[in-house]
Parts: C-alpha cells; structure tokens; sequence
C-alpha cells in the first residue's frame, strides 16, 4: 500500500536511507577480503536485496502495483515513467543492476585497482564501494520518494471516489 500523508512518505524516506547507509558498509567491508571479484558479487548481492526492499517500503513493488485500484494504478505507473527509473516498481536482475553499476563505473573500476595497494589502497577502495552503494541507493529511494509523492499529490486533484474504481 502506498504511504497516504506526507509526514509517512518523509519516515519511510528516512528509514530507507538508514537502511542504505547500513548496506553501504557492508559493502565497504567486503572490500576487505583479498579476493577478485568479490566485492562487485557483494554489490550486486547487496543492491538485489536493498532494491526491491526499498519498493516494497514505499508500496511501490510490482506485486503492490498491481493490487492498486485501477485510477490509482495509472497515475502511479504514469509517476514511474515520469521518474525515468529502471528499478522503481519492476522486477531487479542482476542484468539490470549491472547496467546502474556500470553507470557508477569510474568509482567501481578504481575500486578493483587501488584495493591491491595495501593499507591505503584497501582504505581507498573501501570509501569508494561505500560511497557508491551509497550513491546508487540514495538515488533509488529518492526516486521512489517523488513518484509516491507525486501520485499522492495527483490523487489530491482528483474528485473524491475515483481511486476506488
């Protein structure tokens, strides 16, 4: 269900980025382990869980969508298409979360390098994968922040009783 005031729209918005913060370092700890490759398999372990977990906070899963009203489904999906967002009420594969890793690429290829530096490199590579799972979840839930608000704001516009049908 989507959040119905503003003031549930702003907690679940700051509970989210708790929860991204919190991915984040997880992220930055798996750096650590001196082995290839496994810090971008925990990134994208990480962002399959944090996603869909962030869309179903904000009642924007594909499964709530589809369990909307009929009027209240459309303005949604219409809000979704305005965001422009691949990930905001769909499905998330490991092809799509690629392609936004690949987006954030620069931070995530001096990742893999520097981390072979000791100490400083590992140090280095840990604030950039932090500062990266940080970046792509903030996004994601600042996206899921305006297609609610923008649909709780269409919903107010319209004459009482037509998100019922």
């Amino acid at each position: 269900m989507l959040p119905q005031t503003l003031e549930e729209l702003n907690a679940i918005r700051d509970e989210c980025k708790a929860m991204v913060t919190r991915r984040a370092g997880l992220s930055a700890g798996a750096v650590v382990i001196p082995i290839p490759g496994i810090d971008i398999g925990a990134d994208v372990s990480l962002l399959m869980e944090m996603i869909p977990a962030i869309n179903e906070k904000f009642g924007l899963s594909p499964q709530q969508i589809e369990q909307l009203p009929l009027q209240l489904k459309k303005i949604t999906v219409v809000a979704i298409t305005s965001v422009g967002s691949e990930m905001v009420g769909k499905m998330v594969t490991k092809h799509v979360l690629l392609q936004i890793l690949k987006k954030v690429g620069v931070r995530v290829t001096s990742k893999a390098f520097v981390r072979f530096i000791p100490i400083l490199g590992q140090t280095v590579a840990a604030t950039v994968s932090f500062g990266a799972m940080k970046m792509v979840g903030n996004a994601h839930v600042e996206d899921c922040y305006k297609v609610v608000k923008d649909t709780l704001l269409a919903v107010q516009q319209l004459p009482d009783g037509l998100t019922d049908a």
